[in-house]
């Protein structure tokens, strides 16, 4: 039985139980480059990675502001993200001129995921192929960091990865998770590019031309940082420990298993069939 045969549109279940087009749209996700988020009990901080078109194209924003207690770093297709950001602008706007509030964060989050899970169940339609780091400040509540993925699937953590090689990320937050909740802003943002350099390729390293750094907290609102910026946090790091090198292990391999476990199904095994990659950011 050929996989092709189940995933021509976004209402039709495979024999064992998955939507395809749901799948791609994770491996869209997961074929972005990378972005982190930590959080502590003041403060949310998020860090991108940025890629260029070429050597004479300029870097894509990959950190977003949404009002000045949330923001938004984009992993995936960059127009379907632009489609959801303009959404959570306009929320943020009405609940503010109705109210005289913010929007609170979580609720925030809840309204996207709806929007996006009507794009998983009617026919002629397509998951958004973007997945959002969500970091927002609630005066009642304090910090909070949402994890947002195509299947309208959406999960609070306190450090998280998401995009090219994020596994690698992801240990690091969790071998250093029980010291975040006291850390200041330097100590967040240097946990935050350590696991971001781990999301490199070799020999690479983190620059002011290809990071972003997004920061949220109490009496400060939401701010974006980028190129010369981005250099006062970078001076937190030696030389060498911008550098990814051959001595840290690529675990891009456990990348593979991701998209199937965002949707709740099973791990594919190599006969299953495979995906083309698409270019994202």
């Amino acid at each position: 039985m050929f996989r092709n045969q189940y995933d021509n549109d976004i209402a039709t279940w495979s024999p064992q139980g998955r939507i395809h087009q749901i799948e791609y749209a994770l491996e869209a996700v997961k074929q972005g480059s990378a972005a982190v988020g930590v959080c502590s009990k003041d403060y949310i901080v998020m860090l991108a990675l940025k890629r260029s078109g070429g050597e004479l194209a300029s870097y894509q924003r990959k950190i977003v502001k949404i009002d000045d207690h949330v923001g938004i770093s984009i992993v995936g297709l960059l127009f379907d993200a632009r489609v959801l950001s303009k959404y959570m602008r306009r929320e943020c706007m009405r609940h503010r001129m109705s109210y005289n509030r913010p929007y609170p964060s979580r609720r925030l989050v809840a309204g996207i995921a709806d929007k996006a899970q009507l794009n998983t169940q009617r026919y002629g339609r397509r998951p958004y192929g973007v997945g959002l780091l969500i970091a927002g400040y609630d005066e009642e509540t304090g910090p909070h960091l949402f994890e947002f993925l195509p299947s309208a699937t959406f999960l609070e953590y306190m450090g998280t990865a998401i995009g090219a090689r994020s596994q690698s990320a992801r240990t690091y937050l969790e071998r250093n998770l029980e010291v975040f909740e006291d850390c200041s802003l330097d100590e967040l943002v240097r946990h935050g590019l350590l696991s971001l350099r781990d999301t490199l390729q070799q020999d690479k390293e983190l620059s002011t031309e290809n990071l972003s750094i997004g920061i949220v907290g109490k009496d400060h609102p939401f701010q974006v940082l980028e190129d010369e910026a981005t250099e006062k946090y970078l001076n937190l790091l030696t030389p060498e420990e911008r550098v990814k090198t051959s001595g840290r292990r690529d675990e891009s391999k456990e990348d593979k298993q991701e998209s199937a476990t965002a949707t709740g199904q099973e791990p594919q095994g190599e006969g299953s069939g495979s995906v083309e990659p698409m270019e994202t950011e």
